[in-house]
């Protein structure tokens, strides 16, 4: 008799996929971001074992936009935050644009840090997105408004 242990809905979610299956961000798109810390360059983000990921170089609102080549589906967005030293609330939103003019919101969230506590957040959002010409994540570091700098450590794509 043949057997096979079948996935869970719930692990088939949280897997990552296998090697390739994620775009390749650096063949397929061109990035445009509002700054950048020297230090921590948005390659770091986007590029597998690319180190420790994205800093803006100075506080508030930071945008990144993947502008691809061509048209791509998207089935899944992964995002990864690390925040170790400062409390703060912090909101992202994806939008998406299959003009490269007119955007949707894909997902927006809002998540807690806090040094002594909840210090990363991942997020591996389902989505259905056909024909993608660009991809926009907005991170508001601080919805209070304090002086917070935005930071991604990782963004996948698949």
């Amino acid at each position: 008799m043949r057997k096979r242990m079948a996935e869970s809905a719930d692990e088939a979610a949280t897997a990552a996929p296998a090697a390739g299956e994620w775009l390749d961000l650096d063949a397929l798109a061109e990035v445009e971001i509002t700054s950048e810390d020297p230090e921590h360059p948005i390659e770091s983000a986007l590029v597998p074992d690319g180190g420790s990921g994205w800093r803006a170089a100075g506080p508030g609102e930071q945008s990144i936009r993947l502008i691809f080549d061509d048209p791509v589906d998207i089935r899944r967005i992964r995002l990864e935050f690390t925040e170790n030293d400062v409390e703060r609330t912090q909101e992202y939103a994806v939008r998406a644009s299959q003009d490269g003019e007119s955007f949707h919101d894909v997902v927006r969230q809002q998540w807690n840090f806090s040094p002594n506590g909840a210090t990363d957040q991942r997020e591996d959002h389902q989505v259905e997105l056909s024909g993608v010409r660009v991809l926009e994540l907005v991170v508001r570091p601080d919805y209070t408004g304090s002086p917070a700098v935005a930071s991604l450590t990782s963004l996948r794509l698949a």
